[in-house]
């Protein structure tokens, strides 16, 4: 069973929150026409890299400390650029403990010239650069697929 199940604009379906509404920053990262994907341990499912901000946190903040956290890369914050912001109302996780947030994403980008060693985290199962071909075979969180499109397979809002 999934630690966490993704909902986004699903309103026959997705539960009715339990906690306030959660900002969360999550990153675009490409390198030479791929993107990079996390198999997520929690959903078993495809994501973007990132995650919750802490209270003290900015989005800005929360995607260099994600970065490192789950790729163990140290990039500054000043080449990271601000994207968007979504921040439909439908766009739920709800967790196995029985939690359901509502989640409002920062998204930034990031594009770095050569492919970084990275280290995966205990967050995730794979770390991996897909193509445009590529990502139309595999299942992307409900709540990412969008940005995704948007992003990298639409080329921008």
């Amino acid at each position: 069973m999934a630690i966490v199940t993704f909902y986004n604009c699903d309103p026959k379906d997705a539960p009715k929150t339990t906690m306030p509404a959660h900002l969360g920053a999550n990153a675009i990262i490409t390198c030479k026409g791929k993107l990079l994907l996390e198999k997520r341990r929690d959903s078993d499912i495809w994501g973007l890299v990132g995650g919750g901000c802490k209270k003290t946190e900015t989005g800005l903040e929360a995607i260099v400390r994600e970065t490192y956290e789950e790729l163990g890369l140290r990039i500054p914050k000043e080449r990271f650029q601000k994207l968007a912001v979504y921040d439909n109302p439908g766009r739920i996780a709800a967790f196995r403990d029985g939690s359901i947030w509502r989640m409002v994403i920062v998204v930034y980008g990031l594009d770095l010239p050569e492919e970084p060693v990275m280290r995966i985290s205990s967050e995730s199962k794979e770390l991996r650069f897909f193509s445009k071909e590529e990502i139309a075979h595999i299942q992307i969180a409900i709540t990412h697929s969008d940005i995704v499109e948007d992003w990298f397979l639409g080329g921008g809002r």
